[in-house]
């Protein structure tokens, strides 16, 4: 249970990285304000830089290691947890995912000078 719980917490903070560059740059396009929020853009961007550095550091994700660690069996994982990992995890080689995470990395910071998060008002302050 605590380890299906971790697998879709893992889920969950993969697919804020993933879609929220598309995000963005959709929301850049389209006029929406909330693209352009400082928390949001700079915990996408501290979230996908974290991944790159692992991977270029040769480290397993800490979320797959504690998952991992909590797996007794070959598969104990619910139903929803099957699926989960089934969109989570791949079976590529290691230098993909480093190119991968480095090149989305480098992109997330790019759109943060491109769309560039707005900044506090000085009443707000």
């Amino acid at each position: 249970m605590l380890a299906d719980l971790i697998l879709l917490a893992h889920f969950a903070l993969a697919a804020f990285i993933v879609l929220g560059l598309p995000l963005v740059w959709t929301g850049a396009w389209l006029g929406w304000n909330w693209v352009r929020g400082r928390a949001l853009r700079y915990a996408h961007a501290i979230a996908i830089l974290v991944v790159a550095a692992e991977a270029l550091a040769g480290s397993a994700c800490q979320l797959t290691l504690w998952e991992d660690a909590l797996r007794a069996s070959a598969d104990s994982r619910s139903f929803i947890g099957r699926w989960l990992a089934r969109l989570l995890y791949y079976d590529f080689p290691e230098w993909g995912f480093t190119l991968a995470y480095v090149l989305y990395a480098l992109a997330t910071l790019a759109t943060l000078r491109l769309v560039a998060p707005r900044r506090p008002s000085r009443s707000s302050q």
